[in-house]
């Protein structure tokens, strides 16, 4: 017979196993910590973002399960996009995407970032130099010289041309011409003539309708299709000063070294995934547009006259050498790679100066 004192042992004894049981799984059950957040402020205005980043991001939120999330900001949302360095420096923010020239990235390459003149002639110029030709060796080195901010990777966007409200046909006609541009594209266009206006980029297609600006040398058509710059402009100039523009992401450093491995894995390859997006959707609607689009008419400058063009760019190429000897390896680099693409032939290079 069961007595009451022996159900009441056995009773508390399961009692204390349940509870016991209950403890011990409470961490596997309440354990979960709030999520990692990001806020990463991209260069590009809303509807460039749409292709340039955002869907790295949003696959990079969803794979992450809720253990990481990544709020995108806009091109000076947060802060003026010549500001970001320093607040990314600072924590404000803990990641950017951009180039090193527009946020005064204080570094010495910081002038090869954006469009370097006549450095790259197609978008895959830029990750070959990067992984093949020993940028990316360099990148580290100048930026682990800088306090709180970590470099991570660089990829390649559109070719840099003019769409204006009137059509260039020869150099004359950059004379006197007001353009919103990059810094180092801007310093090496005051040579013919060309007035660089700096404007935060919302500001610009109003800009152009007020007369502020004359045009824009900041992108390829597919940009000015996709950010509506072809609707306040008439012309597109053929010629480039750029094959590719070369972009980068950054992370505040304590930020970065917090991510388990994992994470910083998965970002490494959403961004990776947005180097290759950008690499067929600049290509293909460069071509395409050109042919097809209808709201821009295209103009040209003949090549004997634009070849004093880039002649020029390699002086200018010198003389950014001349400054550090870390810009000096850049440079040489840039030449050693066109002068290895100019052997090799079509389809790497043709018609060179």
């Amino acid at each position: 017979m069961t007595t009451r004192r022996d159900f009441l042992k056995k009773a508390g004894a399961a009692t204390a196993a349940a509870v016991g049981t209950t403890t011990l799984g409470a961490p596997y059950v309440h354990a979960q910590k709030a999520p990692i957040k990001w806020r990463l402020q991209t260069y590009a205005g809303p509807a460039l973002a749409e292709h340039v980043i955002k869907p790295s991001i949003d696959a990079f939120n969803k794979i992450a399960a809720g253990q990481m999330e990544i709020e995108l900001y806009f091109a000076d949302q947060l802060v003026p996009t010549n500001e970001l360095f320093r607040a990314m420096q600072k924590g404000t923010i803990d990641a950017v995407q951009s180039d090193d020239d527009s946020i005064a990235a204080p570094v010495d390459v910081s002038v090869f970032g954006g469009y370097f003149p006549f450095a790259c002639r197609y978008s895959l110029d830029v990750p070959v130099l990067f992984e093949q030709y020993g940028l990316n060796e360099i990148w580290r080195e100048a930026y682990g010289e800088v306090e709180g901010v970590t470099w991570l990777s660089a990829g390649s966007w559109d070719p840099c041309h003019f769409n204006t409200v009137k059509p260039i046909t020869s150099l004359e006609d950059f004379k006197g011409l007001r353009v919103f541009t990059f810094p180092t594209a801007g310093k090496f266009l005051t040579r013919f003539g060309v007035v660089p206006v700096t404007l935060p980029w919302e500001d610009v297609e109003v800009a152009v309708q007020t007369g502020e600006l004359d045009g824009i040398a900041w992108s390829g058509i597919t940009e000015d299709y996709t950010v509506g710059w072809a609707d306040v402009t008439n012309y597109f100039l053929t010629n480039n000063i750029s094959g590719a523009w070369i972009g980068s992401y950054f992370a505040n450093t304590d930020r970065w070294n917090e991510l388990p491995d994992h994470l910083k894995e998965l970002f490494i390859v959403c961004m990776n995934s947005s180097h290759y997006h950008r690499q067929y959707w600049y290509w293909g609607g460069e071509a395409n547009l050109r042919v097809h689009g209808d709201k821009l008419k295209l103009t040209t400058i003949p090549d004997e006259e634009w070849e004093t063009v880039e002649a020029e760019a390699h002086k200018f190429w010198d003389e950014i050498a001349a400054t550090s000897p870390r810009r000096k390896k850049v440079v040489d680099i840039f030449k050693t790679y066109n002068a290895d693409m100019a052997k090799a032939g079509r389809p790497y290079r043709y018609n060179m100066v």
